[in-house]
């Protein structure tokens, strides 16, 4: 089932980008979790321009992960086209939406000094606070900086928050579920980027 409302006022709210590629990482985590999404992107806009995370900074390489600004149409998304999504919106107030771009900036600022939390993934399957310094996997970072901007919205440690726990919460709207490549803002933007594709303009010319 597709939801689709978008925000006349945008500078009021944040939205949570909930996917899953498919991948064997995921696949796994799914079995642990039942839940039908397994990664977290924290976004400042309904078009998904200014998209963040803790995730892979290479799509090949799942072990090289850590703050990531992401891309839809490039990346792990563009890697992986039919991953499926859930568009998430958190109504906010204008300062406390300009405290979470503050506290993204300011992780962004210090991308290098963060890792990725892997073995926090672990413990959060395993129902186990485990919260190293500068170090966050996907669900506990959008957290984090929701908690930066002065949301509270569970009474309990970002590092145990997952992905599937802003789908259910009911401050949080779903306005869209579905492919991600079908979500309307995305749809003649994707395809605008694979016409100018090197690789599709190779392959018209040979034909």
């Amino acid at each position: 089932m597709e939801k689709n409302s978008l925000t006349q006022n945008p500078e009021e709210s944040i939205y949570i980008l909930l996917t899953d590629t498919g991948t064997l990482f995921t696949r796994m985590i799914k079995a642990f979790t039942g839940a039908p999404y397994n990664h977290a992107s924290i976004a400042l806009d309904e078009r998904l321009e200014q998209l963040y995370s803790f995730g892979r900074k290479r799509p090949n390489n799942p072990l090289a992960a850590g703050f990531v600004r992401e891309y839809v149409e490039d990346g792990v998304y563009r890697k992986f086209p039919n991953t499926s999504c859930a568009l998430l919106r958190l109504r906010v107030t204008k300062r406390q939406r300009e405290r979470v771009i503050g506290f993204i900036r300011d992780v962004e600022r210090n991308k290098e000094n963060y890792r990725y939390n892997l073995l926090g993934v672990l413990s959060v399957l395993l129902n186990i606070d485990y919260r190293p310094e500068q170090a966050y996997f996907c669900s506990q970072f959008v957290a984090e900086a929701i908690n930066g901007g002065g949301v509270s919205l569970w009474n309990r440690p970002s590092a145990r928050v997952t992905p599937n726990d802003f789908r259910v919460h009911p401050s949080i709207e779903t306005i869209y579920e579905g492919p991600l490549y079908a979500y309307p803002p995305l749809n003649i933007n994707f395809r605008r980027t694979l016409a100018a594709s090197p690789i599709v303009a190779l392959a018209r010319k040979r034909a």
